[in-house]
């Protein structure tokens, strides 16, 4: 179960299998045009690129660029920032952890989009202790008509309990390091929201159940609400795009048989959201990739 303190939230099923919307339900927004690009990390330190439609469709992998990162070293990889980049490439930029530091990242690319600008890879050391602890991290960047906003959050296993960490990303470096407890039976979490004092996850657990987590900026607990009671367990990683005005194109990866799964998502609002399974993405995912998403500079997301 997910718990905030000594707060319970609601009870978890158990059961085996993948989510399946209700045969009657359909998404408030149509899901048909939506897509993502979908990046990873390989073992070998290169970046991957291929884009994931709703039809459900994937485009070939593309490898590149290649040896950004030492082999074995990179993981725990945030969305990468893209920002188009005259004549024909673009600006690449995250955060990803080499061994126990966490890095800035950045690079250009040149026309052919595997491979790199010479002299243009960026690597910025925020600080260490980025061990097997950490399961999870992303990097929230919301802005708005004079308002601007960065935070940082890691999933993180603490003894017997879990812990979701946040940070605020300043000029002078990450600041207002916050802990919350009771997060211990999450077993991956995507950010789907960003508001100007929040942000918003799902987040599965090890039962099955799946919930949005909002976690407020500044002052005040994470809300916790339930949107399905089970069958979401076999899934290593979700990965969220906007998809329509509020809702959300969802890719769950099984990294136990390689498989992805592609779900459009309505605007959450607890059991009342409607997940509409869309297939099984005709490709395979390698279990030893750490993956994550390309976004255009500027897209908020809205799915909470």
């Amino acid at each position: 179960m997910i718990k905030y303190g000594r707060v319970l939230a609601a009870g978890v099923l158990l059961a085996a299998g993948f989510a399946a919307a209700p045969a009657s339900a359909a998404p408030a927004a149509s899901a048909a045009a939506c897509s993502l690009r979908l990046g990873s990390v390989t073992p070998g330190g290169d970046h991957t690129l291929q884009t994931i439609t709703a039809a459900p469709s994937a485009t070939v992998r593309r490898l590149g660029p290649m040896n950004l990162y030492p082999d074995g070293q990179a993981h725990l990889p945030t969305a990468v920032r893209t920002e188009l980049v005259a004549p024909a490439g673009e600006q690449r930029t995250g955060l990803v952890a080499l061994g126990p530091r966490m890095y800035g990242t950045s690079y250009i690319t040149d026309g052919t989009g595997v491979s790199v600008v010479p002299g243009t890879v960026k690597q910025t050391l925020v600080g260490g202790g980025w061990d097997e602890l950490h399961k999870y991290v992303e990097l929230s960047q919301y802005s708005v008509a004079g308002f601007s906003r960065s935070n940082v959050y890691s999933l993180i296993n603490q003894f017997t309990d879990g812990l979701i960490a946040r940070w605020t990303v300043t000029p002078s470096g990450w600041k207002y390091y916050t802990t919350f407890g009771g997060f211990g039976s999450v077993k991956t979490m995507t950010l789907i929201g960003q508001g100007r004092a929040y942000d918003t996850f799902l987040a599965t657990t090890n039962g099955g159940a799946l919930y949005t987590v909002q976690v407020p900026t500044g002052s005040g607990k994470p809300v916790v609400t339930k949107i399905r009671t089970a069958t979401w367990q076999g899934f290593e990683t979700l990965i969220a795009e906007k998809c329509g005005n509020y809702g959300t194109l969802l890719l769950g990866i099984d990294k136990d048989t390689g498989a992805g799964y592609l779900y459009a998502v309505s605007h959450a609002n607890g059991a009342a959201t409607v997940i509409k399974g869309v297939g099984k993405v005709p490709t395979t995912f390698p279990a030893e990739d750490s993956y994550f998403r390309y976004y255009t500079a500027g897209t908020q997301l809205a799915g909470a």
